[in-house]
């Protein structure tokens, strides 16, 4: 069997490195940071993946916390409540990722923390550079998040639109949210979610435009002067305990159409496409193409030699199948936040057209896997 690298230690490479390691395939996993550590996540996951990560052994054996319920607020402070029909729960990707790179270890998978900083594809093998070494493989998996060195190296079409968007993430004590609910309050230019995650800690974490904060000056005064205009997140900013020394921040997060195959790289995660964070199924959609990543490779490279063209068109079709349209639908749907009156329009179809509002929300997600 040919030697697999898989460049990006999140939940898409992790997920596909350790099903892979299973099945006997030799993993080399590159991520340049060490666990444990954070990331700029909503930290919500649908209740979709939760049968797959049970059968797997691949569920965090801490208490993560259930969710149920879902609130939105418009700017002004009008709200609206509705119930998850699936539900999800909410864990942190500190914890997670820590609990899967330990999985991915013990499957075998050589987990190696170095930055992988371009790679090449050449007589049907890849050379992978880091900034400590050379390696070769026959196959890769792109599984290095939402924006990344390589996007440019590749000369991703994405890559080259700025993007208008800031990501903000904190942990905070407050004991003012009701534990099973995710809400997500809406600011100027952007909304904000709030929801458990375990040990009593909740993830806070908002989407924001970059001219916003540019204009402010800072990303406190921007909290200070935009996102305590919505009185939910005024409350939260002025009583709750951060955590943090400082956010973890993400610039130029993109929501443009990315292709699931690239120069012959299988993309995973956010690097194949990333739906907007207010349909709170990024993770799930990680994970899930994460595993269909790993059958995709199984069925054509376990035996014999690799058709690589049969492979790649197999993957993204079953990506395109499972994934385009969430996405699509999550970018019309996030038109609806950040606007004073359209932040209102949402609170009411929420209010007065449930069977509207559940049908949307149904189309951000996917069957349980």
């Amino acid at each position: 069997m040919r030697q697999i690298i898989v460049i990006g230690g999140g939940l898409a490479g992790l997920v596909a490195s350790i099903l892979l390691s299973r099945k006997g395939f030799q993993i080399k996993l590159f991520e340049r940071k060490k666990y444990p550590f954070h990331r700029v996540c909503g930290e919500y996951i649908s209740n979709e993946v939760r049968p797959f990560l049970k059968e797997n052994g691949l569920f965090p054996d801490i208490a993560t916390a259930d969710i149920s319920k879902f609130q939105l607020t418009s700017v002004n402070g009008k709200t609206a409540h509705m119930p998850l029909d699936l539900g999800g729960f909410g864990v942190s990707r500190y914890a997670l990722d820590h609990f899967l790179a330990g999985e991915a270890l013990d499957s075998g998978v050589d987990i190696i923390h170095e930055k992988v900083t371009d790679l090449s594809f050449q007589k049907d093998d890849f050379e992978i550079r880091t900034d400590k070494g050379e390696y070769e493989a026959g196959i890769v998996m792109g599984a290095f998040g939402k924006r990344s060195v390589l996007d440019k190296s590749l000369d991703r079409g994405f890559i080259k639109k700025r993007s208008p968007y800031v990501g903000v993430k904190y942990h905070i004590k407050y004991d003012q949210h009701e534990p099973s609910t995710v809400a997500l309050h809406n600011f100027k230019g952007g909304y904000c979610g709030i929801n458990k995650v375990e040990n009593g800690v909740y993830n806070l974490c908002y989407l924001g435009e970059r001219k916003n904060l540019k204009y402010s000056g800072s990303i406190e005064k921007l909290e200070e002067n935009v996102l305590a205009q919505n009185p939910f997140l005024e409350k939260i900013f002025s009583t709750a305990t951060f955590l943090f020394d400082k956010p973890e921040v993400i610039n130029e997060i993109s929501f443009e159409t990315k292709a699931p195959v690239e120069n012959h790289i299988l993309m995973c995660g956010d690097a194949a496409g990333m739906i907007t964070p207010l349909c709170g199924n990024g993770m799930a959609i990680a994970i899930h193409s994460g595993k269909i990543a790993a059958e995709i490779v199984i069925k054509h490279a376990s035996k014999g030699a690799l058709n690589r063209v049969a492979m790649e068109k197999e993957y993204a079709h079953r990506w395109n199948v499972m994934f385009k349209n969430r996405l699509r639908t999550g970018r019309q749907i996030q038109k609806l936040f950040g606007a004073p009156w359209l932040s209102n329009t949402a609170v009411a179809i929420c209010n007065n057209l449930k069977p509207m509002a559940n049908y949307l929300m149904s189309k951000t997600h996917g069957q349980v896997f």
